[in-house]
């Protein structure tokens, strides 16, 4: 096992990266302050690893809500049934709320501790690599709308991160790979060194080989809890962390909830900022080549949908969170390995990227 502790003073928490965790009670127990917890999961992760999260918890006052799985559901209607099920349960200000599956179970789960009763602790335990390597880490909780992805949410941070790598062994091969393009994300933002590994074992972890996915998963955390140490609200350079993330968002939105997985969304949206920062006179060409290549690899998506045209994408990119008093922000590349947030950038260039399908 391998511990990183994400540094916030006195909300700090350690992110524990290891096979076999979900046997290790003494790792979870020191995080749930009073004597009840409830576990989120979903119907797909449930069956498989709900009874081994109860084990984690033997002698608490304990139950678990189990809510449909996808992308389509992170709304208010499910998330309303969290809540029921704390109220039905009694649930109180010092219950504790255990998030267990991927992204779209942590995100509603730490955004029902976050408002039932004006916050409660919970604690991740990401059982999907996208999940692992982003939602879990950082205390963004929220959930979609129709008219915009992630537009209602709270920072709300985590007691503890417990990932399983065990879990990845019955992870669907695309969402393996949906998972490795936000992997990939933290090499083209500030980790050239780490996308050439990347690239040098990207067929070890698509055949889940342990080692691979550890180190890539840890230096992933590394990154991520960095950055949020550095700037929680993203007020600043937390928000490299985006990267692909508002043309990603908007295929989302755009094709319905779950017919894009997120990490295929933002792998063509990354090509997409790539594009558009070679036409800033940042990238060359070769670089943007490199990066449809890697995710090439990764067996990721690195064109948008045929059926969205220039004016779709800028309908659902005028609501993303990165929209400031009106204007648009954007995150692209000086370089391979380094990102900037920008207002400024060439609208025209833009609209030849978002138009090329038309």
């Amino acid at each position: 096992m391998q511990t990183l502790h994400l540094d916030l003073g006195d909300r700090s928490y350690p992110i524990h990266i290891g096979q076999g965790l979900l046997q290790q009670t003494e790792l979870v127990r020191p995080h749930i302050l009073g004597k009840s917890a409830v576990i989120v999961s979903n119907t797909t992760v449930a069956p498989l690893y709900l009874q081994a999260a109860q084990q984690l918890l033997d002698g608490l006052k304990q139950s678990a809500v189990t809510l449909p799985d996808g992308e389509e559901y992170k709304n208010l209607d499910t998330l309303n049934q969290i809540y029921t099920h704390l109220l039905e349960q009694k649930a109180d200000r010092k219950t504790t709320l255990i998030a267990l599956g991927g992204g779209v179970v942590g995100d509603m789960t730490g955004y029902a501790a976050a408002s039932y009763q004006r916050g409660v602790n919970f604690i991740q335990i990401p059982t999907t690599l996208l999940a692992m390597v982003d939602s879990s880490v950082g205390g963004k909780t929220g959930v979609n709308h129709p008219l915009g992805k992630n537009m209602i949410g709270a920072f709300h941070q985590p007691r503890c991160v417990l990932i399983d790598t065990d879990t990845l062994n019955t992870l669907a091969d695309r969402e393996l790979s949906a998972g490795i393009a936000e992997v990939v994300k933290y090499g083209l933002i500030r980790d050239p060194a780490f996308l050439q590994w990347l690239d040098a074992n990207m067929d070890k972890l698509l055949v889940r080989d342990p080692a691979a996915l550890t180190y890539a998963i840890y230096r992933s955390c590394e990154h991520k809890a960095e950055v949020v140490a550095a700037d929680e609200r993203e007020s600043g350079q937390r928000a490299l962390l985006n990267l692909g993330h508002t043309f990603g968002h908007a295929i989302e939105a755009a094709m319905g909830y779950g017919k894009w997985l997120h990490g295929e969304a933002v792998a063509t949206g990354m090509v997409m900022a790539a594009e558009l920062s070679q036409q800033m006179g940042w990238l060359a060409a070769d670089d943007v080549a490199y990066v449809r290549h890697i995710l090439r690899r990764a067996r990721l998506p690195v064109a948008p949908p045929v059926e969205m045209s220039g004016d779709d994408f800028m309908r659902y990119m005028s609501v993303d969170k990165k929209v400031l008093d009106g204007s648009l922000r954007l995150v692209l590349m000086k370089s391979l390995g380094e990102s900037i947030v920008t207002a400024e950038f060439d609208t025209e260039a833009l609209k030849r990227v978002l138009s090329r399908n038309s």
